[in-house]
């Protein structure tokens, strides 16, 4: 959208919504619930997506392919404001000019002051007369307190300061300020929402994660890629992103070992190297796929797996693809962690690496837990949809009290 636009913009919706989202629309994957939510609130009214505004400057040795990951942020910047998508002109994606000033406290506040004026002149220009400010990262605290808005909502979707690259003294403080200043605190894991009860009170909502049931429903064997295609069963399949703070890679590793009359299929972008899995004949990573075609892929795996380390962060967290796995009607086997413990009665739960092979090996032969009608029943209720309409509530609920 050019600045001919902005000028002509008409306001509509004085409640309109400002999110702060924890990634970035132009090459993050846009299954996360930043991205689904928004573009489904704003069929009902205006929203403002403000991209990733980052934890931490990526720096060798310190995070994987930091270039790269330069580059692709300075080409989200280049983009400006844009309406990304015909079918829902109310929703606009906005990646800020920031200056590489991390690591010290005049520098935040330098950024800080410069994304909120940006902010506020498209607020403006887009007629969002004080909105309601939906924040995922932390740092996007210090520039809500600049920005004049209705009431405040933490998305509350991980936590931030387990993360290892940031400095997590500083994260947990924005994260105690927003846990303090948030008028509603939106949770998808019960074990953190348990955890900082004492802090949210009856400010604590659990809205859960959703998924596009018609998107993720199973495909026939007609629109099955043909890269896959060529892959022989059975296969184990999983789609996501390789990170290593959250891929257990030796269990990657063991499993293909284990079951080696099995191909291992794996599709997603990766922020470190996957050669260590690249060498055995029965891997093979596709890489990214746009989320257009991941049904295609994840219809005509065998089983599917979700090899999540043991740590704090995946303690706390609630995998987006345990429903579309399931809404695909796959059997699945998991490691074990607090919130996939709710679907127990569909879901192989590990509880370490020889049971998760065990476990696989198991799926291959008898097709795992339940049935694939099953399966995609027990996510009936979780559309976005429906998720989107318990944010809308909440925001409707606090703007209430305006009146």
């Amino acid at each position: 959208m050019d600045s001919s636009e902005l000028g002509r913009t008409v306001p509509r919706e004085p409640r309109g919504i400002l999110c702060f989202a924890g990634l970035d629309w132009w090459y993050h994957n846009r299954a996360h619930s930043d991205f689904q939510l928004m573009v489904r609130a704003a069929a009902q009214r205006d929203v403002l997506l403000v991209n990733s505004i980052g934890m931490r400057m990526p720096l060798p040795g310190r995070s994987p392919q930091p270039f790269r990951r330069i580059a692709r942020k300075a080409a989200s910047v280049a983009r400006f404001v844009r309406r990304p998508l015909a079918s829902t002109p109310r929703l606009q994606v906005f990646t800020p000019l920031m200056l590489p000033l991390y690591g010290s406290s005049w520098g935040r506040k330098v950024n800080a002051n410069l994304v909120a004026a940006q902010v506020r002149v498209l607020l403006r220009a887009l007629g969002i007369d004080r909105p309601i400010v939906l924040a995922t990262l932390p740092t996007a605290w210090e520039v809500v307190q600049r920005i004049p808005h209705r009431h405040l909502i933490f998305n509350r979707s991980d936590k931030h300061s387990e993360f290892g690259e940031v400095d997590q003294r500083f994260i947990r403080e924005l994260e105690q300020l927003l846990l303090a200043n948030s008028d509603a605190v939106l949770y998808v894991s019960h074990e953190l929402m348990n955890e900082e009860r004492s802090l949210t009170g009856d400010r604590a909502h659990f809205i859960d994660h959703g998924v596009d049931l018609d998107h993720f429903r199973p495909r026939g064997a007609d629109d099955e890629p043909a890269d896959l295609r060529e892959i022989p069963h059975p296969r184990i399949g999983f789609f996501g992103g390789f990170d290593n703070y959250i891929i257990d890679f030796d269990l990657l590793e063991h499993l293909a070992r284990a079951i080696p009359h099995a191909h291992l299929v794996l599709i997603g972008d990766a922020t470190c190297s996957m050669a260590r899995l690249e060498v055995y004949p029965n891997v093979h990573w596709l890489g990214f796929r746009p989320y257009d075609d991941i049904p295609r892929y994840g219809s005509h795996f065998d089983v599917a797996i979700m090899p999540w380390l043991k740590n704090d962060w995946i303690r706390r967290c609630n995998p987006i693809k345990l429903k579309e796995y399931l809404a695909l009607g796959l059997p699945i086997v998991s490691t074990d962690f607090p919130e996939v413990r709710y679907y127990d009665s569909v879901v192989q739960i590990a509880s370490d690496a020889s049971d998760f092979v065990r476990l696989v090996e198991k799926s291959l032969s008898d097709g795992g837990l339940g049935s694939p009608e099953l399966r995609r029943a027990r996510v009936e209720g979780a559309s976005w949809d429906a998720i989107t309409n318990r944010l809308l509530r909440i925001c409707d609920q606090l703007a209430a009290g305006d009146d």
